[in-house]
């Protein structure tokens, strides 16, 4: 799985990339959240600030083994069905905090075009408000009819340590997801 994405020399240039998707062969829910924090970024690794509680929830959810390396974590999400990738591929932020993105410098990525190409995705998990709201405003009116009639969406606490809500909150909401998985897939 690629490791692209780009940190952001804060003192300089304020400009970060996002990663490649993870995507197995039939995903069916695709989970979006805004833009990789610094943590992420120097490690090269989806939700790797040791406080974001992603990859926590999926094990409390029994999505994937506890206390795998990041590499086996994200190859046990794609044979679950599940696609993670990030809505914006660029934009300027000072820091690693959503709220910190400079709007009138995001670029999307195509998620449309990545809906295209895995028709099997029925649903839309949103980490947080600013991945909705990004979507909402660059990716919606991209989509085919359709695309937009096939997909249920649901934004959800976002799994940074910056949403202060308990973790088991967060688990009880991002159980919506399961409904979209088959549960007898390893």
């Amino acid at each position: 799985m690629e490791k692209a994405g780009r940190l952001a020399d804060e003192r300089r240039d304020p400009r970060v990339e996002s990663f490649a998707p993870i995507v197995g062969e039939d995903p069916r829910l695709l989970i979006l959240g805004s833009m990789p924090g610094s943590r992420s970024l120097e490690a090269g690794e989806y939700y790797a600030h040791p406080r974001n509680r992603f990859w926590a929830i999926l094990e409390a959810l029994d999505l994937i083994p506890p206390c795998l390396p990041y590499e086996k974590r994200t190859m046990a999400v794609a044979a679950r069905g599940i696609a993670l990738w990030d809505v914006l591929h660029s934009c300027e932020r000072p820091g690693s905090l959503d709220a910190s993105i400079v709007e009138a410098t995001e670029v999307a990525n195509d998620i449309a075009g990545l809906l295209r190409r895995h028709p099997c995705i029925r649903a839309i998990a949103f980490n947080g408000a600013k991945a909705e709201n990004a979507f909402r405003r660059h990716v919606t009116p991209s989509l085919l009819q359709e695309t937009r009639q096939r997909l249920k969406m649901l934004r959800l606490p976002s799994t940074s340590p910056a949403h202060a809500i308990s973790m088991e909150r967060k688990v009880e909401a991002w159980r919506w997801i399961l409904q979209y998985l088959d549960p007898l897939r390893t």
